[in-house]
C-alpha cells in the first residue's frame, strides 16, 4: 500500500509541475503595455517609426522629438540635457541593468515591445523624449518569458520611492533620475495621459506587465508603472 501512495504522490506532483509549466507559458503572452495617447500617436505615426533596432544605434530625429514633446514646444521650467539616444538604464536596488533597444508603434496603435525573450533587453520609445531631455521619456521591458522565466523588468514593482536610476546615453553622459511612484493600474485603465503627459522637466517612466495573470486571456491583466523625476 505505501508504494501504491507514493506512486499516486509522484503522479500527481508531476501535474503540478505541468501545470506550472503550462502557466509559464502563457506568460509569453504579457506584452501589452498600455495605448498611446491618440493625438500622439497620430502624429508619431507620421513619422514611419523604422523597425527595433539594437542599442547604440541611431533612431528618430527632432522631427519625432518634437511630435513626442507637442510640436517642439517645451514648456518653460526646469532644465533639462540635449538630446541623446540612451544605450543603458540601470536601477542597482532591484537589480536592473540593461541595454536599452529602440521600440516605435505597432499598427494598433500601442507601445511597441522588445523580443520574448528572457535575455531581452528593455526598450526606449522613439517617439518619446530621450532620457533627460524635459519630458517624460518613456522605456518598457518584459516581466518573464517561458523559456528562460524572469526577464529584465521582473522585479519592477519591488521599486520604491527614493530609489536611484541612471540612464547611459549615446554621447557619454548620464541622465540620474529618482523613483517618485510606484503604481499597477489595470490595463482597462492605463494612464495614458499621466504616463505621456507633457513635462515642463526631465521625466523618466517605466512600463512593464504585472497584477493577477488571466489564464483565460493568457496575459497579465495589470501594468506595473514607475515614475522618476531628474536628481538635482
Amino acid at each position: 500500500m505505501p508504494r501504491v501512495h507514493d506512486r499516486r504522490a509522484a503522479a500527481f506532483a508531476a501535474v503540478l509541475a505541468m501545470l506550472g509549466t503550462a502557466t509559464v507559458m502563457l506568460g509569453l503572452r504579457t506584452e501589452d503595455t498600455g495605448p498611446v495617447p491618440p493625438s500622439l500617436a497620430a502624429e508619431a505615426a507620421g513619422a514611419a517609426p523604422s523597425p527595433l533596432t539594437l542599442s547604440g544605434s541611431a533612431a528618430g530625429g527632432e522631427k519625432e522629438t518634437q511630435a513626442a514633446t507637442g510640436g517642439g514646444k517645451k514648456a518653460v521650467g526646469g532644465r533639462g540635457m540635449q538630446r541623446s539616444v540612451p544605450v543603458r538604464l540601470e536601477i542597482p536596488s532591484i537589480g536592473v541593468d540593461t541595454g536599452l533597444m529602440t521600440l516605435g508603434l505597432r499598427d494598433d496603435g500601442t507601445l511597441e515591445v522588445p523580443p520574448l525573450r528572457g535575455d531581452a533587453p528593455a526598450g526606449w520609445y522613439r517617439h518619446s523624449p530621450t532620457p533627460g531631455e524635459v519630458g517624460a521619456s518613456v522605456l518598457a521591458g518584459h516581466v518573464d518569458s517561458a523559456r528562460d522565466g524572469p526577464a529584465v523588468f521582473h522585479r519592477l514593482g519591488e521599486a520604491r520611492p527614493g530609489d536611484p536610476v541612471a540612464v547611459r546615453r549615446t554621447d557619454g553622459t548620464v541622465a540620474r533620475f529618482t523613483v517618485t511612484k510606484v503604481a499597477t493600474y489595470p490595463k482597462r485603465d492605463f494612464p495614458s495621459d499621466q504616463v505621456y503627459a507633457p513635462l515642463d522637466r526631465p521625466g523618466l517612466r517605466l512600463i512593464t506587465c504585472g497584477g493577477v495573470f488571466d489564464r483565460g486571456r493568457g496575459s497579465y491583466r495589470s501594468n506595473i508603472v514607475v515614475f522618476a523625476e531628474a536628481s538635482s
